[in-house]
């Protein structure tokens, strides 16, 4: 199973990443240690959001479809009014 998945900056909540990988919790817990270079000043990072998909080219262009105006658009409103993430850390 494939996820794309949307990050917060704790510190900084304005700050959302968003990408795709395979284990959330092994990819969340690589954000955090700094492993990423894009989010290292944005840490420490909760999921917040993510959609599960079968292929890896499906969990990619969710990923793709956020980065765009009507992507963070649709996020804004999912963010806005659902809850977010527990379990992952």
């Amino acid at each position: 199973m494939y996820f794309a998945y949307v990050a917060q900056s704790i510190k900084t909540p304005s700050y959302l990443y968003k990408g795709h990988c395979e284990d959330l919790q092994l990819r969340l817990k690589q954000h955090n240690s700094g492993q990423t270079k894009s989010n290292k000043p944005y840490i420490p990072l909760r999921i917040v959001y993510y959609e599960s998909f079968d292929t890896i080219e499906a969990s990619v262009k969710c990923e793709k479809y956020w980065k765009t105006a009507s992507g963070r658009r649709y996020l804004q409103r999912i963010l806005t009014t659902g809850p977010v993430v527990q379990w992952i850390e």
